[in-house]
């Protein structure tokens, strides 16, 4: 969840602030992942600096500003999403290790046996000044580094200790060249530069600088100077070959673009990324992947698919088990990731596992995929991060292409999560021979027109928001669907919790009469998503039912509906339209004025709508 970078650059001859700058723009580009505090550590001559500040990294670059910093060769940064204690100057990273505060140390994760070490390290005399656990790693990669004199050495003994999750960097005032980190269950990429290196939980911390990364695998230890990067295993031995790959995005996709908000930027990027997502998919007449190198008589014998994810994922994910059963004739479940493998699964060799997580690095999801596979599972990540934990745990992968994803609350990557799961449907049907050629090649031919209807949608924005700001004193929002339209529905009512702070629910419209309708009273908003009356009639007849029954009852009616459906007219006090698609394909077009919606009120209610309180974009603690 924390944001992370480091730097290793040439040893100037005079003060230079361009370890700190470069500090300084990665965790801007990283807020995103946790902005509880910030804190930056630099090396001034044999004197290890830490300066951070409790809430947005504006507060620690006010305090820089008013007492500048030079520094030597290095750099860490650290932006926190809390865990263990409260959001304060004391709990903010880097910390301090060893008896004179020789080292600084950031930490994403948690490590579950702190308190014992924590206990082992105040009897050796070792002051504790947070209620961190982090604290802990950096007293003992202290210690280790007083034991053997070596920064490498120290961090892979300390993180042998270690139990739970982390990505840790460390500089010491006796490595003054030197930044040293390993990872565990927590993203870590390195980008290579030329004369200078960096560090970070992603690529958007480095992304201005080099477009080549580097992977780091699990348990590696990872030591970075200005002219060399060395990747070590557990045991100490060198990895020769560790994996490059390019970055293929700039530090503009990471920029605002003139937009008030990089959700409101990311909403209007959406038919540019499914078409990234779908470009290049079909070669010799035949769907292709990225990586599928599952064989396709392991495909054939799949009985069962079962998707995990969390989130927005999980409703993509229930998009997709409407279009893989329909295609493929498969029976397909969707399970939250976080309770998966606590439930006693049934998953065998013949068992199709999708995972879908747009960092790569959900640690709950991670956990099940694993899971999956220990039980003879074939996995298939839906990912939008290259290099990242689970794609690379995986089987197969399918990246959505879709560019950086900055606001914490999801748009572009849920469209391209849903578009990955059709391709990976018909990719399916087509190995299985569920489909002909042709129809799939009808198929397709359909989600290429995809980009511009989103397009004609977004083009309605302002009709969408003026509705927004006429609601901003709306203390509650029901959304209502069925079939494709239920994910719809919950994930326009995630929307709104996520960033407008109201009570807002999902419901299936067929559950109204079970109870949620009790819930409608004079003047309740509830949105409806209707299908189209020309695929499933009787289900269009029953939705318009629906808003029947809930504006008999006061509610106030706002309508999703295909353009040309007239029926839907008299008992809705606004429409919103979108254009006419096939059934399975209209959850891409019917998510975005919701999405608009939830973006423009929480705009309106003054709410800082990338950033959402107590939310972070990646979680990658369980």
């Amino acid at each position: 969840m924390c944001g992370i970078v480091g730097y290793a650059g040439p040893q100037h001859p005079e003060p230079t602030t361009r370890p700190l700058d470069v500090a300084l723009q990665g965790l801007a580009r990283l807020e995103y992942r946790g902005y509880d505090s910030a804190g930056v550590a630099t090396l001034e001559g044999e004197r290890v600096q830490v300066t951070k500040r409790a809430g947005k990294l504006q507060n620690l670059r006010e305090v820089l500003g008013e007492n500048p910093v030079t520094a030597g060769a290095v750099a860490i940064g650290h932006t926190r999403w809390a865990t263990h204690g409260a959001p304060t100057d004391g709990n903010a990273h880097p910390h301090h290790g060893g008896y004179d505060g020789e080292l600084a140390l950031v930490h994403n994760g948690i490590i579950e046996n702190f308190a014992a070490l924590r206990a082992e390290l105040e009897r050796d005399g070792y002051t504790f000044t947070s209620d961190t656990d982090s604290e802990a790693a950096a007293h003992l990669v202290a210690r280790e580094m007083q034991r053997t004199g070596d920064l490498t050495a120290a961090m892979r003994a300390a993180t042998a200790r270690l139990e739970g999750a982390f990505t840790l960097l460390a500089i010491h005032r006796d490595a003054p060249g030197t930044v040293v980190a390993a990872r565990r269950n927590s993203p870590l990429v390195v980008g290579l530069g030329e004369g200078e290196n960096f560090l970070g939980s992603d690529v958007a911390a480095f992304v201005d600088a080099t477009q080549e990364a580097l992977e780091i695998d699990q348990d590696q230890v990872v030591t970075v100077t200005a002219d060399a990067v060395t990747v070590t295993d557990a045991e100490g031995q060198e990895i020769t070959d560790p994996r490059r790959y390019a970055i293929d995005w700039d530090a503009r996709a990471a920029q605002k673009g003139g937009y008030a908000s990089f959700m409101a930027k990311e909403i209007h990027e959406q038919a540019s990324a499914v078409a990234d997502t779908l470009r290049g998919r079909i070669e010799g007449g035949t769907l292709q992947l990225d990586d599928m190198s599952v064989d396709e008589s392991v495909l054939r014998s799949i009985d069962k698919i079962v998707v995990i994810a969390c989130g927005t994922a999980a409703h993509a994910g229930s998009v997709a088990k409407y279009a893989i059963e329909h295609w493929c004739r498969i029976p397909t479940e969707v399970e939250l990731a976080h309770e998966f493998r606590y439930r006693d699964p049934v998953v065998t060799e013949k068992t199709l596992v999708v995972a879908i997580s747009q960092s790569g690095e959900t640690m709950d999801t991670l956990m099940a995929v694993r899971h999956a596979r220990e039980q003879g599972a074939k996995v298939v990540a839906l990912c939008n991060t290259r290099g990242s934990s689970i794609p690379r745990e995986s089987d197969a992968a399918l990246y959505l292409h879709v560019g950086p994803e900055i606001a914490v609350a999801s748009t572009k990557a849920y469209l391209g999560q849903i578009i990955a799961s059709y391709l990976l449907g018909l990719y399916l049907a087509q190995v299985r021979g569920n489909l002909f050629a042709d129809e799939i090649a009808a198929l397709m031919e359909d989600l290429e027109q995809i980009p511009a209807q989103i397009q004609q949608v977004l083009d309605r924005a302002d009709e969408v928001e003026q509705l927004a700001r006429a609601m901003r004193d709306a203390t509650s929002v029901l959304f209502l669907g069925r079939h494709v339209g239920y994910p719809t529905a919950m994930e326009g009512a995630l929307k709104l919790k996520e960033i407008a702070y109201i009570h807002a629910e999902g419901f299936a419209a067929g559950e109204l009469k079970h109870g949620p309708i009790a819930l409608v009273e004079e003047g309740q908003p509830v949105f409806v998503i209707v299908p189209s009356p020309h695929g499933r009639e009787s289900l269009h007849a029953k939705v318009v039912s629906t808003i029947q029954e809930v504006r008999a009852r006061g509610a106030k009616t706002l309508v999703i509906a295909e353009e040309g459906d007239e029926d839907v007219v008299p008992y809705s006090d606004v429409v919103l339209r979108v254009p006419r698609t096939r059934t399975l394909f209209a959850p891409l077009l019917t998510v975005i004025p919701l999405q608009i919606f939830a973006c423009e009120l929480a705009t309106v209610k003054g709410l800082d709508v990338d950033q959402p309180r107590n939310l972070a974009k990646s979680v990658t603690v369980e």
